[in-house]
């Protein structure tokens, strides 16, 4: 170890490890750089048992160490090669280890890929403003379909994949395969023929729409507006099954469904022939289970009906012996009835004789000569009342009335209007007055009146 003494300044200076230093350069690098996308030709390609990616990203000028994970790179279909121009989005970082500066990759595609993704995004808005991917269009897919047509290469490796799941899990559903290319200029146009065809032929009831993975230049027949139209108008359902799980294209948003690969659109449409006989075979044992318990119940109910069966000679009996005893029954009731209508008669005869006119007339006649003496009686009785009553108000009558007063030499005097004159000063000379007498009247002129 080598130390400088200088005698001028005696402070010794502060030395920090490579380790420390390499660490507060890579903490510098990444709040430096946020994420950023970088363009370059993939060189020095290795994949180790790990499966993680180590690469170096060059131009004609300079290159840069780089490095993507299992979790990210796995996503990435197909994996890339050496020479490939490619863009990635990364973080920059530094390897503390050997104190590499490097890429931290999380996303990869090709770089002619840029201008695609664009053109699909601006696809896929415009589409979607126009409603093409509304559910409310989607058409639903037959659960049990009678006829699956096939739109895809007839050589490639998605025709093959859909045949052997057709024919492991239901062989004897029928298929139309429309082959047709799926990649390249020409790929679009026959896309759109094979559906097409397929609409004028009307034997299939759901079609499937699909492919391999690839890149987004493979698929971008199925990112094109005249297929994405043509999907839309099919009047039969379709399945758009493009790809690997991860690859999404424009097809996907606008078929009825999306299957994640072409593999699981035929698995979607066909029925498991082995859960088809186990289901077969559980409903024939429920079937069975339910028939034999059919019969044992009515089993059980013939022999409860045959210990209630009686013979009918019994049941004759039983009849004849209650028609005795209703017929006995009857006869009782009848000669009670005529017992009872018998006593009724006697006692009805018994009040029709002592009702009998024969005995009433003579108890009636000497009831009414009993009372015509009672009725004389009385009148005579009520007159002599009478007669004493009236001569004693006749005396009181007599002794007011004013013709005994007039009898007496007394007179009413009256005016011209037959009013009662009481006072003198009433009248005038000249006046005619008439005077009431005992017997008769005297009409009398006044002469002099007195007052007095």
């Amino acid at each position: 170890m080598f130390t400088e003494t200088n005698p001028t300044n005696t402070r010794r200076i502060h030395a920090i490890s490579v380790s420390e230093l390499n660490r507060q350069a890579r903490t510098l690098l990444e709040r430096s750089f946020l994420t950023i996308q970088v363009e370059g030709e993939i060189s020095n390609f290795v994949r180790p048992s790990s499966g993680h990616w180590y690469f170096t990203l060059k131009d004609d000028k300079a290159q840069v160490r780089c490095a993507m994970f299992k979790n990210r790179n796995q996503l990435i279909k197909p994996a890339p090669k050496q020479g490939d121009k490619v863009v990635v989005r990364a973080k920059v970082s530094l390897y503390e280890g050997r104190g590499d500066y490097q890429l931290i990759c999380d996303f990869m595609e090709s770089s002619g890929s840029g201008s695609l993704q664009a053109a699909f995004e601006e696809l896929k808005l415009k589409l979607q403003a126009e409603g093409l991917f509304d559910s409310k269009h989607k058409k639903p897919i037959p659960a049990h379909p009678s006829h699956i047509g096939i739109i895809t290469s007839k050589t490639g490796a998605a025709v093959h994949d859909i045949l052997t799941v057709l024919k492991r899990r239901f062989p004897g559903l029928p298929i139309t395969i429309y082959p047709t290319s799926v990649q390249g200029d020409e790929a679009p146009a026959q896309i759109c023929k094979a559906i097409i065809l397929a609409e004028v032929h009307q034997t299939c009831d759901v079609l499937i729409l699909g492919r391999g993975g690839g890149s987004l230049e493979d698929l971008w027949a199925f990112n094109t507006e005249d297929v994405a139209r043509t999907v839309f108008d099919c009047d039969i359902p379709i399945i758009s099954a493009v790809g690997h799980e991860v690859d999404v294209v424009i097809t996907d948003f606008i078929a009825d469904t999306r299957a994640p690969t072409p593999s699981a659109a035929a698995e979607m449409l066909s029925p498991d022939q082995h859960q088809l006989k186990q289901r077969l075979a559980l409903l024939e044992q429920r079937l069975i289970r339910h028939i034999e318990q059919k019969l044992k119940t009515a089993t059980l109910n013939i022999q409860h009906s045959k210990t209630r069966l009686r013979h009918p000679g019994q049941k004759l009996n039983e009849q004849a012996q209650r028609l005795d005893h209703l017929e006995a029954k009857l006869l009782n009731g009848i000669n009670a009835k005529i017992i009872n209508a018998k006593h009724q008669q006697q006692q009805l005869l018994s009040r029709v004789k002592a009702l009998s006119p024969t005995k009433l007339l003579p108890l009636k006649e000497e009831q009414i000569h009993s009372l015509q003496q009672r009725l004389t009686q009385s009148i005579h009785t009520l007159l002599q009342q009478k007669s004493f009553k009236l001569g004693s108000l006749s005396s009181q009558l007599n002794t007011v009335s004013p013709l005994a007063t007039l009898e007496r030499g007394y007179a009413i005097v009256k005016d011209e209007h037959g009013t009662v004159i009481q006072d003198a000063s009433t009248t005038q000379k000249g006046d005619v007055i008439e005077s009431q007498l005992y017997k008769g009247r005297l009409r009398c002129r006044v002469d002099e009146v007195i007052t007095e």
